[in-house]
């Protein structure tokens, strides 16, 4: 199973539909988004990838609260599943237990991820590229016996994706 994960879209709505069409590129399942959608365009890109998805308000989407109803949007944390697998989506790294199988975060602009006492923790980075020159994703592969992180991110002055990737048994 494949999971496509972004966070931080902000205003950069061109830079999202680029990170949605990349992932799936990478034959992703499912869509994540970690918050700061900031716009309703953000969430229409969700909607328009005709993939499952979901996604949680940022601490810059107040303006998105009224369209709760309209797009798969929630508050912060979130718990769900995908077929066995435990969730748990937030934006702001505030509820960083180990309650779930996998931590999906996303306000530090920063890729992280981590495998500790069998809870997986990432951080996608930011689509928006505004801390750093860099528009970034992630892509989570689960499989039977090991996690899969790939880690997509392209200088917004290139053409191309480079890829990092970490592997870790579970």
């Amino acid at each position: 199973m494949k999971i496509g994960i972004l966070s931080d879209s902000h205003f950069k709505s061109d830079y999202t539909k680029e990170v949605i069409d990349l992932l799936k590129e990478q034959k992703c399942e499912y869509l994540v988004h970690a918050g700061d959608l900031c716009i309703e365009k953000n969430l229409q890109l969700l909607e328009e990838s005709k993939l499952p998805y979901v996604s949680v308000f940022g601490n810059n989407d107040m303006s998105l609260f009224s369209l709760s109803n309209k797009y798969v949007i929630k508050q912060e944390p979130y718990y769900f599943k995908i077929k066995e697998h435990k969730f748990k989506l937030m934006h702001m790294p505030y509820h960083l237990s180990p309650d779930s199988d996998i931590v999906i975060f996303g306000h530090t602009h920063m890729f992280e991820c981590e495998y500790k006492n069998k809870t997986l923790f990432i951080n996608p980075g930011e689509v928006c590229a505004r801390e750093k020159p860099h528009i970034e994703c992630a892509l989570l592969e689960i499989n039977e016996n090991e996690y899969i992180i790939s880690h997509y991110f392209k200088d917004i002055n290139k053409k191309n994706y480079e890829k990092e990737e970490y592997k870790y048994e579970r």
